[in-house]
């Protein structure tokens, strides 16, 4: 693949390219810091339209370079992938360009070509029009009436950019046919949900250091579910809470997204899930007597994982494991029990007998703290009032944490020492 299209040297397209390269040329080492504000806005603002103006003209050659089949004579499978290899393109791209370049070489999008070969709006508005305007149903849009939607939403074109230019073109049919608007968006969602649904689709791969990376595709609303969720934990006012001052940021970046995920799944009841071979989805942590006690030893997950031992011991008593002890010899000695939570009229209870954390000098109130077990539940400690006590995250965490001892105070208040 190795030959290239090129006009001949009297073509208006040959001589138009050379005045853009001798132009280009011309200004290469040009002084743009001298540029004052006034003058760096407008030469933007310039660029920015003749540079929709070149792509029409890319396109306009493109769908040529197409009807003539160029690549053809080296062997190319079509013409998009010859530019791809050719342009160094992706392919996805190269596609998607000759799409539109097709489109627009067709006499229904003039009025979108000729908008583009004037600069007056730019390819990927050019591209959401002509979506837009091919999705509308047949039954209700003749060439009269497609023509006069194009031309609404090229006049939207010149307000809005080209995602809010695709909410309008969503709702198109209010404009070409209101009466039938509310059945052909009724008919457009549901084709689109159950093509969602059937699209669905998680993958996960763990990498063997510690981390699992995944990939999913669902349906728009259950990702703003899931959107929604992660927000309120990402969100700085619980972060704070949680984290101490300083810990909420303006807008969840993706590293508080991934935490919030976390701890989205290990806040999800697993009495809430459906049964799995008889019994409920519940994770099962095997683990040494010792590292239970507060040993070192890594625990090990029914599904393979390892994690450390202070890291089952916190998810015992927050989230949905079950710890399974062994003996010396590896024998299951005790297969924990699945409800272990407190109720909320146990959390209740404690609120107003605790009053807050129970850790010495914090100020904690109940609704943002956690149901610790004194005697830990994977130690045989019931979920009962007695056994409960306030704790917040911060300092529940602590509680398990091999490096500290917990001291309980007259009065009921603990401390937490460091061990040496």
């Amino acid at each position: 693949m190795t030959a290239a299209f090129t006009p001949r040297s009297g073509h208006p397209v040959a001589r138009a390219v050379a005045c853009v390269h001798e132009a280009l040329d011309g200004v290469v080492d040009a002084p743009v810091w001298s540029l004052d504000a006034a003058e760096a806005g407008a030469a933007l603002l310039e660029l920015t339209s003749e540079i929709a103006r070149l792509q029409e003209l890319r396109l306009r050659v493109a769908a040529q370079a197409d009807v003539v089949e160029v690549g053809a004579a080296v062997g190319a499978t079509s013409t998009a992938n010859w530019w791809a290899h050719e342009a160094r393109l992706t392919r996805p791209e190269a596609h998607r360009l000759m799409r539109l370049a097709r489109a627009l070489d067709t006499p229904r999008h003039d009025p979108v070509r000729d908008a583009l070969a004037a600069g007056r709006v730019h390819l990927d508005q050019a591209q959401v029009v002509v979506d837009a305007v091919d999705d509308l149903p047949a039954e209700y849009a003749d060439d009269e009436t497609r023509l006069r939607a194009e031309e609404f939403l090229l006049g939207q074109a010149r307000h809005h950019d080209a995602i809010a230019l695709r909410r309008l073109g969503r709702r198109l049919i209010e404009v070409i046919a209101p009466e039938h608007a509310d059945a052909v968006e009724a008919a457009r969602l549901e084709r689109e949900e159950a093509a969602a649904r059937a699209a669905a689709r998680l993958t996960m791969s763990d990498d063997g250091h510690g981390k699992t990376h995944g990939r999913f595709t669902i349906p728009t609303h259950h990702a703003a579910m899931l959107r929604t969720a992660l927000l309120a934990i990402a969100a700085p006012k619980h972060q704070q809470a949680v984290n101490g001052a300083g810990a909420g940021e303006r807008r969840p970046g993706p590293e508080r997204l991934g935490q919030a995920f976390c701890e989205y799944l290990e806040r999800y009841p697993a009495d809430r899930l459906p049964d799995a071979g008889g019994v409920a989805a519940t994770i099962v942590v095997t683990m040494p007597l010792d590292s239970l006690l507060g040993g070192l030893r890594a625990a090990q997950l029914a599904t393979g994982e390892t994690i450390s031992a202070s890291e089952a011991r916190r998810l015992a008593c927050q989230a949905g494991i079950i710890p399974a002890v062994l003996d010396g010899a590896g024998q299951p000695l005790d297969v924990g029990r699945t409800r272990r939570l407190f109720t909320k009229a146990q959390r209740t209870a404690m609120a107003l007998r605790d009053g807050g954390c129970t850790a010495e000098g914090c100020d904690w109130p109940p609704g943002l703290c956690h149901g610790h077990h004194a005697i830990p539940w994977h130690l045989g400690g019931e979920s009962c009032l007695a056994n409960g006590r306030l704790l917040c995250p911060r300092h529940h965490a602590r509680a398990h944490d091999p490096a500290y001892e917990t001291k309980v105070l007259p009065g009921g208040k603990i401390a937490f020492h460091r061990r040496c």
